[in-house]
């Protein structure tokens, strides 16, 4: 082929953050989604400040973060009793040079669709178009395999193929096919948004509880003229017996399969029970992964988002990285050209280290702490100093934060991934 061209499978976040990329390195693409219309689905994510700084790189703004979210300014986590465990401000209340949003998903998820298709023109993005696998050929181009939504069935060629097709992914069953079947660890969460007061510095990112059993809730939209914001929240029981019990894919669930659970947690500054009764929707879905895999590249082929490393939310990084993952992509192919080699050298940079993310996740990732308080006190205490010492509380953060990508010294003092001005063709 003498002009590249990358095809791209799943326009979620992070195959949109790659087209996007793509269209800002002049380098065709055309982007195939399966479903017929993109809705904004999902409630709260948070976008960390390396990811944020990306988004602005690619010409979105403060505004239009604005429009999806709120920058987020504490991160907090609190015992059973209702005690302080830790906490620290995020964003560029920490000294970030960008901040953090929590933010909508939906609505971020909209919002870069509309980037993409205004600036690369709506055929960039193929709907009801699903890939369903590849082939190679003999000179180094990749067909993708394409079933459309009028039930016909195309072969695409590319000069490479990036699957963006998440945990599901069809693009990493061909290229594993002896992966294992998803894993859940026993963790069941409970989504939904309640309009209420938002507490602590009103941007606030607070998870409440033990190891086994905890609520996260933060405000992913400013407060109204009464004072009230949508308060997105999750609730996570641990069980057991988790190859007992059914894991429906964000399924409807009823206010009354849960929270029992959370009888008593009710203290001066929060009622659980009646925030959880005030949301109108409400799911349930297991928190699922992958076992990481030793490449994400198949010559011509490449993995990304949740279809290279699926992870536990306990980070609150899955839609941060694979806006990292799509970066990457386009600094390697500045290196190395749209080539297997710039696929190859992603790879080499991102595989290992994220596959490391994955396992840390699994095993609680920053809500560790509240496991390190269970270990030492069972979760009751007066002066958390005496069972976790604060520096040790700030190194086990600041540990996580810099195998996640954000360590706030290492962001602010790196490069650009991709230099100003960059282009390809």
């Amino acid at each position: 082929m003498s002009t590249p061209h990358i095809m791209i499978a799943g326009a979620g976040i992070g195959g949109l953050a790659l087209g996007l990329t793509l269209q800002q390195l002049g380098v065709p693409c055309t982007v195939f989604e399966s479903v017929r219309k993109l809705k904004p689905l999902g409630v709260g994510i948070n976008v960390q400040p390396n990811a944020i700084r990306e988004l602005y790189n690619l010409g979105v703004t403060e505004a239009d973060m604005d429009t999806v979210g709120l920058p987020a300014r504490e991160w907090a986590l609190v015992g059973q009793q209702g005690q302080e465990i830790y906490a620290e401000p995020r964003g560029t209340e920490a000294g970030y040079l960008w901040p953090q949003y929590a933010a909508h998903r939906g609505k971020l998820h909209m919002m870069l669709y509309r980037k993409l298709t205004e600036r690369a023109g709506p055929q960039a993005v193929q709907l009801g178009a699903k890939v369903t696998g590849y082939t190679i050929g003999r000179d180094g181009t990749v067909s993708a395999k394409v079933s459309h939504a009028d039930g016909s069935e195309k072969l695409h060629t590319g000069t490479l193929l990036i699957g963006a097709d998440g945990i599901h992914s069809a693009v990493r069953a061909q290229m594993h096919p002896s992966q294992p079947p998803i894993r859940w660890g026993g963790v069941m969460m409970w989504r939904g948004t309640s309009r209420s007061k938002p507490l602590r510095t009103g941007s606030s990112f607070i998870g409440l509880g033990t190891h086994r059993q905890r609520l996260v809730m933060y405000p992913i939209s400013q407060p109204d003229a009464k004072g009230h914001a949508d308060i997105n929240w999750i609730a996570e029981i641990t069980y057991d017996d988790p190859e007992q019990r059914k894991t429906g894919w964000y399924e409807p669930a009823k206010l009354s399969d849960f929270v029992h659970h959370f009888d008593g947690w009710t203290y001066d500054w929060l009622d659980v029970p009646a925030l959880l009764g005030a949301a109108e929707d409400i799911y349930q879905n297991p928190m699922i992964d992958r076992d990481p895999v030793d490449t994400w590249v198949d010559g011509p082929v490449a993995l990304m988002g949740d279809a290279a490393h699926a992870m536990y939310p306990t980070g609150s990084n899955g839609a941060s990285q694979a806006i990292m993952d799509a970066r990457t992509l386009g600094a390697c192919m500045l290196a190395h050209g749209v080539t297997p080699t710039a696929l190859g050298a992603y790879d080499q940079q991102l595989c290992a280290p994220i596959s490391q993310l994955v396992l840390r996740n699994r095993e609680a990732g920053p809500f560790g702490l509240l496991n390190m308080v269970n270990d030492r006190c069972g979760g009751k205490f007066t002066d958390i100093d005496d069972v976790v010492p604060e520096r040790e509380r700030a190194a086990f953060m600041a540990g996580y934060k810099s195998a996640a990508g954000f360590g706030m010294e290492q962001l602010n003092a790196s490069a650009p991934i991709i230099p100003s001005g960059s282009t390809l063709l």
